[in-house]
């Protein structure tokens, strides 16, 4: 019996992994090309409910940069970076809408692109 309950126990704290929790799609207004256009968009996480998203969370958006250091032996470096912060429209279980949130841009370092893209990374936050 304890066997049994001992193997049950490794194999089940096997399965338990962490999730990487992304912006998998987002979609847009199309634009029309009118002077001070505002083009919203709209992005989707694999984040929901399940995981304590409700509407009006807030969400922080990193991105991982790797760069190669050519002084130690082309050892690449990763970075995890906070880009900016998603504000939830609409949550369901296992993932949600969300939108841009304000966030100061001078705190982050520069970017070949400095929207979000699909495979950045999100998580809550607990500020």
């Amino acid at each position: 019996m304890k066997l049994s309950i001992l193997i049950l126990t490794l194999f089940l704290s096997q399965a338990v992994s962490a999730r990487s929790y992304v912006i998998f799609s987002m979609a847009q207004d199309l634009p029309m090309g009118f002077d001070n256009e505002v083009v919203r968009k709209n992005y989707y996480i694999n984040m929901g409910t399940g995981q304590g998203v409700k509407r009006d969370s807030v969400l922080d958006v990193f991105r991982i940069i790797s760069v190669q250091n050519p002084y130690d032996n082309k050892k690449r470096v990763n970075y995890k970076v906070k880009i900016g912060e998603l504000k939830v429209l609409h949550s369901s279980d296992e993932a949600a809408i969300a939108t841009v949130n304000e966030y100061e841009k001078e705190k982050t370092p520069i970017f070949e692109l400095d929207q979000f893209m699909i495979g950045d990374h999100v998580a809550i936050n607990v500020d």
